[in-house]
C-alpha cells in the first residue's frame, strides 16, 4: 500500500499532513519506501510483525523512541519470544539465525477441529512457532531473514528471498519485486526474479544486476530476471512467492513441452 502510494501519480496533488503514524506489516518494509513515504507526508512509519495466530501483532518499533531501520522491533507488552533452533528447539545465541517462537495473551488456543497441525503449532507452554527465520540484536530489537519454507537453496548455501529483493527494490524504476527458487533438478534451485518496473519506466536489467553484484554474495544472485506487469497478493497485499514460484515452474515446463521443428 506504502509502495502504490509514493508511486501513484496523483499523490502530490494531496494533502496528507493529517498522517502522524503509520505501521507497515506483511512484508519487509523497504528503506527506500520509508524514506519516501515520511519525506511525503511528514507521518511516522515504523515496521511491526505478527501473524493470523497471533491476532495478529507480537512484535514493533517503537513510535517516537529508538527504532531500528529494517528491524521488526521489539515484542509488545506482555508478549514474550524466544529465538531457538527450528530442529531442536533449543535457544540459540544471540546474533544467530533461529525460529522465532512467541507467548501472550494474543496467542490462538488452536486451530479448529485440526487436532494434529495445532500440535505442530503450539509448543508446551503455550509457545507458538511462528515459522520465520530471524535474528535479535544487543538491544533486543529481532530483524526477519525469511520464511523458513521460502528459503532457497543453490549450490549447497540458503538464500534468503527478502534479502535480495531489499537490494532490487532500491535499484530505480523498479516498483516490486519478488525472489523465488525455481527447481533445477537434484533438489537445487536456481534463484529467480520477477520485477514490476514503475509506471512509465523500462526495466534496465543491466543496471540491476551490476548493483546485485556489487552487494550480494555470488550464489545470492539472480540467474535469470522476469518483468511482469503486477505480482499476484494476498488480501492484506502480502505478495504470494509461492504463486509466483508455481506460475514460473509452469511456464517452464509449457515450453519445454512445444514440439521441436524438425
Amino acid at each position: 500500500m506504502y509502495i502504490s502510494m509514493i508511486h501513484h501519480p496523483k499523490a502530490p496533488g494531496y494533502d496528507l499532513s493529517s498522517l502522524e503514524v503509520c505501521i507497515s506489516g506483511a512484508a519487509p518494509l523497504p528503506l527506500d519506501v520509508q524514506e519516501r513515504f515520511e519525506a511525503m507526508t511528514g507521518a511516522r512509519l515504523i515496521e511491526g510483525y505478527g501473524l493470523t495466530e497471533a491476532s495478529p501483532v507480537t512484535h514493533a518499533n517503537n513510535i517516537w523512541a529508538k527504532r531500528k531501520i529494517g528491524s521488526i522491533g521489539i515484542p509488545f507488552p506482555d508478549t514474550e519470544a524466544k529465538i531457538v533452533h527450528p530442529d531442536t528447539g533449543e535457544d540459540v545465541p544471540a546474533g544467530e539465525i533461529g525460529e522465532l517462537i512467541v507467548r501472550g495473551p494474543q496467542v490462538m488456543r488452536g486451530y479448529w477441529n485440526r487436532p494434529e497441525e495445532t500440535a505442530q503449532t503450539l509448543l508446551e507452554g503455550g509457545w507458538l512457532r511462528t515459522g520465520d527465520l530471524v535474528a535479535q540484536d544487543e538491544d533486543g530489537f529481532v530483524t526477519v531473514v525469511d520464511r523458513k519454507k521460502e528459503i532457497i537453496i543453490t549450490g549447497g548455501f540458503n538464500v534468503a528471498p527478502s534479502e535480495v529483493e531489499k537490494v532490487i527494490l532500491s535499484a530505480p524504476g523498479v516498483a516490486a519485486a519478488a525472489v523465488v527458487g525455481v527447481p533445477r533438478g537434484g533438489g537445487a534451485e536456481v534463484v529467480t526474479a520477477v520485477v514490476v518496473p514503475e509506471p512509465g519506466t523500462t526495466f534496465d536489467e543491466d543496471a540491476v544486476r551490476e548493483l546485485v553484484r556489487s552487494q550480494l554474495a555470488e550464489y545470492k544472485r539472480p540467474t535469470s530476471y522476469r518483468v511482469w506487469e503486477e505480482l499476484p497478493t494476498s488480501l492484506i497485499g502480502k505478495v504470494l512467492r509461492r504463486r509466483v514460484r508455481d506460475t514460473l515452474i509452469a511456464d517452464r515446463d509449457a515450453v519445454r513441452a512445444l514440439p521441436t521443428e524438425e
